[in-house]
């Protein structure tokens, strides 16, 4: 049995949105991760804090994710109720 095919829910407008969410996420976290890593030297100031920057954020690119999914359930299911 083959089921209906559903509409993606990709779009370029969902993909910039989550672009620029992610990369303000990013930036607020750098800001504030800088002043947490314990060395003298920027370059190691700047290496830490992007790295764990880029892990929180794509933890939080994840829950961008996670929330599209289970809004698009919950309507459907309003649909259908």
């Amino acid at each position: 049995m083959s089921s209906p095919a559903k509409a993606s829910s990709v779009t370029l407008v969902s993909l910039a949105v989550d672009a620029i969410l992610c990369i303000a996420f990013f930036t607020l976290l750098y800001s504030v991760n800088r002043s947490h890593v314990p060395s003298d030297d920027e370059f190691y100031i700047r290496l830490w804090a992007g790295l764990a920057s880029a892990c929180m954020t794509g933890v939080f690119w994840f829950c961008i994710q996670m929330f599209r999914v289970v809004l698009r359930a919950q309507r459907e299911a309003g649909k259908q109720g």
